[in-house]
């Protein structure tokens, strides 16, 4: 399996039966992982994101966008994935039109590293991560992200 180099560009993945892929133009090497209660209820465990560089809409490429779901979460968030084999293909913050593209779209990606977690206050005992990061608690995303609530 081919690794995807930290400066790679583009960066293409896909979800699980290929309906969906999208392609980040200029790919941050890095991923973010968010502990929130939402997100572990999304996908069973911590939300692993991946961002472009460039801002949105500039920054990626979404084929195959009739086949996905969109749901708002929240007042600011939605999140997507493949209507047909339910893989999860992104997280937007809506005020910011900020993509977060789940990392495991994207096969390889071996170059990334963590960068941040937040609402690590969130975060239940059951599991850690290894790696020393940034933690940002639930309030300091909101505050650094002006999400009232």
């Amino acid at each position: 399996m081919a690794t995807i180099e930290p400066d790679a560009n583009p960066v293409q993945g896909a979800c699980l039966c290929g309906a969906v892929s999208v392609t980040l133009k200029d790919a941050r090497p890095e991923v973010s992982v968010c502990h929130c209660d939402m997100c572990r209820r999304w996908g069973g465990g911590p939300f692993l994101g991946v961002s472009g560089r460039v801002s949105q809409p500039a920054g990626h490429e979404i084929a195959g966008a009739d086949a996905l779901t969109v749901y708002r979460s929240s007042d600011w968030a939605e999140r997507a994935f493949c209507g047909r084999c339910g893989s999860h293909i992104y997280y937007r913050y809506i005020p910011g039109d900020h993509y977060s593209f789940t990392a495991g779209l994207f096969a390889g990606a071996d170059g990334f590293s963590i960068s941040e977690q937040i609402f690590i206050d969130e975060k239940p005992s059951y599991y850690s991560l290894a790696e020393d990061t940034e933690t940002l608690t639930g309030a300091e995303v909101k505050a650094k992200y002006g999400i009232g609530g």
